[in-house]
């Protein structure tokens, strides 16, 4: 396994990322891993390296690079506290629906420059708070994204003029959502109704509801359930290989490589070395 720390530069600034691929000669299909609300952290690094596993190049980005580095919490986060919930509120920000836009073209444009990664279609996964930037990544370029996935993903409907619900559309690729049973950020009328817009949009989806708190899928956490997380995980590379792998969508979503030099606003340093 190959592992390098790189930072990207993007439209916003610079940001930080992990980047994990197989030792092997042959270019593979990419996958964008976005943290949830608590940052980059080893169990991410972990959870990237285990998708690389796989057959993938795994781009794992500091999504609040904007703000900080990791850890983005200098104290140990309790969502229970006025501390955290603040600091939360200054991670995510500047993370506005367009500033996702503009991130996503960025992590898609880096990949599609690297020799290492195939032409053909890639996918995103998002935590949390990500799930819905999994939406917004998969919307802002379905030139490139044919699979993405959002685990106890929070706000994917809304009353908001934003809400990630109205972007679905836009979007080419198969969806998977994982929803937690007891989710503050997802209620029930809120599933229901985000599988409403799910239904209009047409295309292929899955969505369902694991007897499980928020924040399941991570290790780690207090939350954490491993049979669950299991489960969420085989999910994910299923809908990874079925749809990143398969002959037939790959010939959908064939682009041209993109030359590292002519990417507009995107360039990297491996601080690996």
């Amino acid at each position: 396994m190959i592992e390098e720390n790189l930072e990207i530069r993007t439209a916003d600034g610079v940001v930080d990322a992990l980047l994990v691929r197989p030792d092997s000669t042959d270019p593979l299909p990419a996958v964008i891993n976005l943290t949830d609300g608590l940052g980059f952290r080893p169990a991410f690094a972990d959870q990237s390296r285990q998708i690389a596993e796989s057959g993938y190049v795994v781009l794992t980005p500091n999504i609040f690079y904007r703000t900080s580095r990791p850890p983005v919490f200098p104290f140990e986060p309790d969502f229970a506290s006025e501390r955290t919930r603040e600091r939360f509120n200054e991670l995510k920000a500047p993370l506005t629906p367009h500033a996702m836009a503009r991130d996503a073209s960025t992590y898609v444009d880096f990949l599609a420059s690297q020799p290492f990664v195939n032409g053909g279609p890639m996918g995103v996964v998002g935590f949390c708070f990500a799930g819905k930037f999994a939406v917004l990544v998969a919307a802002a370029r379905p030139d490139r994204i044919a699979a993405a996935a959002s685990f106890h993903g929070g706000g994917l409907f809304t009353d908001t003029a934003d809400s990630p619900h109205l972007v679905l559309p836009r979007a080419k690729a198969r969806l998977y959502f994982g929803h937690a049973s007891n989710d503050a950020g997802m209620n029930i009328e809120q599933i229901e109704k985000f599988e409403w817009a799910l239904r209009s949009r047409g295309g292929s989806y899955e969505s369902e509801v694991y007897d499980a708190k928020h924040g399941w899928m991570i290790p780690g956490g207090r939350v954490y359930d491993t049979e669950q997380a299991e489960r969420g995980f085989g999910k994910l590379m299923g809908l990874l290989d079925d749809t990143l792998q398969s002959a037939d969508v790959r010939s959908d979503f064939v682009t041209p490589r993109v030359d590292k030099g002519r990417t507009s606003d995107t360039s990297f340093r491996d601080l690996s070395i």
